[in-house]
């Protein structure tokens, strides 16, 4: 069978080879410790849950609007004004299958083939990929910890080219962890005015941050920036709702517009009773939020200490998110050979770096309960002891 040819050019998730790698071993009976999945392990709060219970009763099970329930549409306005200081309308804003929809909808409607996208690393895998998809060319900026796994504005200013249609900041950052300070924002924001691009700015984990870190929307820091500025966002990580696929893009109207004709021929719109959960998640009590978000934040410390006191391996203190990147290199191993080996003998599942950019890296999730933390650390260092 002849597949079409951008098959061949796209990578398969490494995240979900491995996370479902790791659940099949469970499956089978094997004591997995697995760090790999992005996803916290609370369940939804009851009062989301709830709500889309309730709509499912009132018989909000019909097709809805292609861009997304009026409501939901405005109470994300709300919540990007209240939030963010984003001056955003409803008809901003559209409703897509979780955060990595409303990205790929963006590129889909704003990169032409031979248009080039930069992209920081490490960076979230799926970003190229998307890329690649629309023909596009993704030029890859490293970073490393001197500077936090953070680009500056000299390398942004140099990536440039005639051909820049976009740039793509993640702050809190998948898989690294780090957050751009609002001064670092605000001079990644004068280049990209400077220049006359677009950035689309993934706000997935803005909820999860640590130690007084503080998260700025890019496009708040004035009218020429808040003109060229895309936000990407969603519930699954804020409010443990990743199964439900309910995020949202918000930007220029020409945009918006191009998004939604697309998801109109595509998938058209997300699931009717379940938006009205994320209306309750917005318009309820955000205690749910902090209780998660401190649950967290004594994990972070739990894995970061058990990390940083095995022989061999060096991490930074991430501000946001639920991710630990430590850097492998002293192992002598590369990222692919490192999790394969460690899985296979002694069942802990972590992502390899390269999925990222980053090959002296892996990426564990602190996402799962204290007791596997624990346990998966001291099987992780068994480990690279014997390799040291």
């Amino acid at each position: 069978m002849k597949l079409a040819a951008r098959v061949s050019q796209v990578t398969p998730s490494l995240t979900l080879a491995i996370a479902a790698k790791a659940k099949a071993m469970k499956a089978e009976g094997v004591d997995v410790c697995s760090f790999s999945a992005g996803e916290p392990d609370f369940d939804t709060p009851a009062h989301i849950k709830a709500a889309a219970a309730k709509a499912l009763d009132e018989g909000k099970t019909k097709y809805g609007a292609a861009a997304g329930e009026p409501k939901l549409r405005e109470a994300i306005a709300r919540k990007l004004k209240a939030d963010n200081g984003l001056d955003y309308k409803a008809e901003n804003v559209i409703v897509t299958n979780g955060g990595k929809h409303s990205l790929y909808n963006l590129i889909v409607a704003l990169i032409d083939p031979g248009d080039e996208v930069i992209i920081p690393a490490p960076y979230w895998l799926s970003y190229p990929e998307m890329v690649t998809l629309v023909g596009g060319a993704s030029v890859i900026v490293p970073t490393d910890a001197s500077t936090g796994y953070k680009i500056t504005p000299e390398q942004l200013r140099k990536s440039i080219t005639p051909k820049t249609k976009l740039l793509i900041l993640n702050s809190p950052s998948n898989p690294t962890g780090m957050v751009y300070t609002p001064a670092e924002i605000k001079a990644l924001a004068e280049v990209v005015v400077d220049a006359d691009i677009f950035v689309v700015s993934d706000e997935i984990y803005e909820k999860i941050l640590y130690d007084g870190a503080e998260h700025i929307s890019i496009g708040s820091l004035g009218k020429e920036i808040f003109d060229r500025t895309l936000i990407s966002n969603g519930f699954a990580k804020a409010y443990s709702m990743t199964g439900w696929r309910i995020g949202y893009l918000a930007g220029p109207l020409e945009i918006i517009k191009a998004t939604s004709t697309i998801q109109g021929h595509s998938t058209s719109n997300v699931c009717t009773f379940a938006q009205y959960g994320a209306i309750a998640a917005l318009e309820s009590s955000q205690d749910c939020v902090e209780e998660m978000r401190q649950a967290f934040a004594k994990r972070r410390q739990v894995m970061l200490d058990r990390l940083n006191a095995i022989p061999g391996l060096s991490t930074a203190k991430p501000d946001g998110a639920f991710y630990l990147f430590p850097d492998i290199s002293k192992t002598g191993l590369k990222s692919l050979e490192f999790c394969d080996a460690l899985i296979e003998e002694h069942q802990v599942a972590v992502i390899p770096g390269i999925a990222f950019g980053a090959d002296d890296n892996i990426r564990l999730s602190y996402a799962t309960d204290m007791a596997t933390i624990e346990k998966g650390m001291d099987r992780l260092e068994k480990f690279v002891r014997s390799r040291i």
